[in-house]
């Protein structure tokens, strides 16, 4: 199933205060991330609904991701979507989705007004990767490879394949999606933006669980046109492992090399 078809949802059902809720909603397997939906896809259907209660003047600064508990996949689940507080300047959003009962994903969103100010700071960060020509696959391995990662082309310019044993951790490449997006919108940036595996999987030797427990993203507006069709470069190195916990800190560019987003995570490891 394309993208867009995912992130089109159907109209809310508003209830309690102006809560949402957006039903019947399914994944199917060829999205799946081992025994669960792949966590980009949640958090930008769950960023979808959340979207479509908010005021268009305000954009999105930061998405906050937890995964809570596996998504089925193929089977129904539901969207909630709350509004915290809608200040003049700043609007605060939780959405969850809620299967069998339980809460399997919670992201909280914080949208603001763009506002004139004598505080101008740059940011000048930049990458210096030469677009690729084509995309350089993970291997898809029965079992293995999660299914998810034929939705996109990664070009891994730095880095290596998960689970060889490298010395390594950090990923340095590109993204974009297989089947390019209409239209690229937030929710099609922090779906692509999860595809990467953990930069930590690359230490490992052989094959083993591992999954995101928080994400943290943080969003920059250039004022530049970029469409689904368009490779966006990506840099994560991981600043601290431990106890089976992973701290990594990822930057994203646009074909322009203007810094998007900056994306943090916590990743348990089961090695």
């Amino acid at each position: 199933m394309h993208i867009d078809e995912l992130l089109n949802l159907p109209a809310a059902e508003l209830k309690d205060n102006n809560k949402g809720y957006f039903n019947n909603l399914h994944i199917p397997s060829s999205w799946a991330q081992g025994r669960t939906a792949f966590g980009g896809l949640s958090a930008g259907m769950v960023y979808t609904a959340i979207s479509k209660f908010v005021d268009g003047s305000r954009v999105l600064r930061a998405f906050n991701t937890n995964f809570i508990g596996p998504i089925a996949l193929e089977k129904p689940f539901t969207i909630e979507v709350i509004p915290l507080r809608e200040g003049k300047n700043v609007s605060h959003f939780l959405g969850q989705v809620v299967q069998d009962g339980k809460i399997c994903v919670s992201c909280q969103a914080c949208f603001g007004v763009g506002r004139s100010s004598k505080i101008q700071v740059e940011n000048h960060q930049v990458h210096a990767m030469a677009p690729p020509k084509k995309a350089q696959f993970i291997p898809q391995i029965p079992k293995v490879t999660p299914k998810f990662l034929r939705h996109f082309d990664l070009a891994i310019a730095d880095g290596g394949i998960p689970f060889t044993g490298r010395k390594s951790n950090h990923y340095h490449g590109f993204m974009r999606f297989t089947q390019p997006p209409s239209t690229l919108t937030d929710a099609h940036l922090i779906t692509m933006i999860d595809a990467w595996p953990p930069t930590l999987l690359q230490m490992m030797k052989w094959p083993a669980p591992a999954s995101t427990v928080t994400w943290n993203l943080e969003f920059i507006h250039p004022h530049r046109e970029v469409t689904g069709a368009d490779w966006f470069a990506y840099q994560a190195h991981t600043r601290q492992a431990a106890d089976g916990y992973g701290h990594t800190e990822a930057t994203i560019w646009d074909k322009d090399n203007e810094v998007v987003a900056i994306s943090r995570q916590t990743v348990a490891v089961f090695d």
